[in-house]
């Protein structure tokens, strides 16, 4: 797939991107789908099926291998529809336009094209020569390595069943692994003769990782070329500032990240590549040689001078926005009530919580509907949900697997903390801890139901929603031109307010360093060594800001003092 925009739309939730390449990606933009609800995906496709006129066939919970099938059959028909769609594009003068209007302005193709079509020859050679360079985005995927419940009837688990979902489709994109390691998921990658090259070819279908720092890129990498199989990117992610699951590095900033990786590029590239050739299976594809591999970077990008920042100093190709697009019903699919409490978030509304089961933390909405429902229910001394999908049933405590956001599990804790007669406040803090968990299986995926008016025979109807902090500073709903107009800086729609995303991810850290700190007794060893190596990399980070932010950086002219003053008072702060 050819590069033409800077950017690309991560997945967001369950829901909220499963239909974006229908949305854009005829306009050349690359977009990401969750494969984690295939009852959704399922009824996606009968919903699209019927717009555009295609055959349809529902797959029902009782043919074998439904949910692998049900993905394969959604994904080959996005397929289908985009190709419809590029095509009628290039026939549509109003529509080629906007394709290369949306364009960054630095790309030759789109300072070519109004040349062209300026000298008022309709349709000449060289306009329909250069029409053939362009392509639709790419129709990415995405898997959290961690949701991986084994179906004790298929004898397969939901993320290898996705996997094969996307692998038997007809698909030519990337696959995203996030969440973290899975051996188990990336042995079943090599199955699949496309993620391999082919009569000299680059793989049919690339992998791409999801991590937070360079050493978790370097070991998951090293498991794939060991295979036989090749990163084809890394997408580098802010620790925090970021939507969804917020995975805490043990203070490792964006900064000094991206910096490792500028620096240790080549080498890393040189020492995957030897390790690829070595590993080369048996009547494998010995012609295609990777050449390199491509960085992008997600979590907090706001602005076009960040964006182009990102760029110009570390060298990667790409930056991921995601939460700024939930506010663009042109490309994300979030019911009106949902974007409206987003569009009035503040500061104080986006917060780090432990509402997710996985374990792991999360960025939530106060205002949300399931926060709402959550409240009510343990109001009526109802805590926890109904467990439907059971995607996340990780907790054996009880015996049988639970979702610790469910009602059977919840209770059966809280019956267990009352029995430890526990002081009035320890106790309030422990059942806090409990039913503090909701579902997110159902609440990241029911505001597509609900926006499409698709019915869901367990009527769910609370939606949850998981944006980024960056998501605070946008006030209003956007158009898609707007949002990209935007990104490259042809038009300004955030007020000065806003902090550097370097500066804001920072803050969050050092909070959660003072968090982390009162939850520590002197007497344990483990949590004190940890919490000295989180103090000792912050202070490293700053002082490379301090570095940084001194010497370079003229997209901050106007607010250098005022970030090197503010550095310095958080170094003093965990000092």
């Amino acid at each position: 797939m050819k590069t033409l925009h800077t950017f690309h739309i991560p997945v967001m939730g369950i829901g909220f991107t499963l239909d974006t390449p229908i949305k854009i990606a005829k306009y050349g933009i690359d977009s990401c789908i969750s494969l984690v609800q295939d009852h959704v995906i399922e009824k996606a496709r009968g919903m699209y099926a019927k717009q555009y006129k295609l055959p349809y066939v529902e797959i029902t919970e009782q043919e074998e291998g439904y949910r692998y099938k049900r993905i394969t059959a959604y994904l080959n028909l996005v397929h289908e529809i985009v190709q419809y769609q590029f095509k009628k594009l290039l026939t549509d003068v109003e529509e080629t336009d906007k394709y290369f209007e949306l364009l960054p302005d630095s790309n030759p193709l789109k300072e070519e094209y109004f040349l062209l079509k300026n000298l008022n020859v309709e349709r000449n050679y060289d306009l329909e020569k250069l029409l053939k360079q362009i392509e639709p985005g790419s129709i990415d995927v995405n898997i959290m390595s961690k949701l991986d419940r084994l179906d004790e009837e298929s004898g397969i688990s939901d993320a290898l069943a996705a996997l094969k979902g996307y692998a038997e489709s007809n698909l030519n994109s990337s696959i995203v692994f996030s969440a973290g390691i899975n051996p188990r998921l990336i042995a079943y990658v090599a199955e699949f003769g496309d993620f391999f090259p082919q009569n000299g070819k680059e793989p049919k279908k690339k992998i791409v990782l999801k991590v937070s720092d360079f050493r978790s890129a370097r070991i998951q990498a090293n498991m794939l070329v060991k295979k036989g199989l090749w990163p084809h990117e890394f997408r580098v992610e802010s620790g925090l500032n970021c939507g969804g699951h917020a995975f805490a590095t043990q203070g490792y900033l964006l900064g000094p990240v991206l910096e490792e990786f500028k620096q240790q590029r080549q080498s890393f590239f040189e020492e995957l590549k030897n390790t690829y050739l070595r590993s080369i299976p048996e009547g494998g594809d010995q012609e295609w040689l990777p050449e390199k591999f491509l960085l992008s970077v997600q979590g907090g990008v706001g602005t076009a001078d960040e964006h182009s920042f990102l760029q110009e100093e570390y060298g990667f190709e790409k930056a991921g926005w995601g939460s700024p697009f939930l506010l663009v019903p042109e490309a994300t699919s979030v019911d009106e009530d949902t974007i409206k409490r987003l569009a009035e978030a503040t500061e104080e509304d986006i917060y780090l919580s432990h509402a997710s089961p996985l374990g792991v933390t999360y960025n939530n909405l106060r205002t949300s509907q399931a926060e709402e429902l959550r409240r009510e229910r343990i109001a009526k001394d109802k805590p926890g949900s109904p467990c439907f999908r059971k995607h996340v049933v990780l907790s054996t405590e009880f015996g049988k697997p639970m979702c610790s956001a469910s009602r059977e599990f919840q209770k059966k804790k809280i019956t267990e903390l009352k029995a430890l007669s526990l002081p009035e406040e320890e106790y309030a803090a422990k059942y806090e801890a409990v039913v503090e968990k909701e579902c997110i299986c159902d609440g990241l995926a029911v505001s597509f139901l609900k926006l499409n008016n698709l019915s869901d025979k367990y009527n769910t109807t609370a939606s949850s929603i998981c944006p980024g902090p960056n998501l605070a500073y946008y006030d209003r709903i956007f158009s898609l031109k707007e949002m990209i107009d935007h990104i490259y800086g042809r038009a300004k729609v955030l007020s000065d307010k806003r902090p550097h995303m370097f500066m804001k991810e920072l803050d969050l850290y050092v909070d959660y360093f003072k968090q982390e700190l009162l939850k520590v007794t002197p007497t344990d060893n483990r949590a004190v060594k940890y919490l000295d190596g989180f103090r000792a990399n912050l202070i490293e980070g700053i002082t490379y800001y301090e570095q940084l932010f001194a010497s370079k950086t003229p997209q901050i002219d106007a607010i250098r003092s005022s970030i090197i003053e503010k550095l310095h008072g958080y170094k003093l702060a965990i000092s």
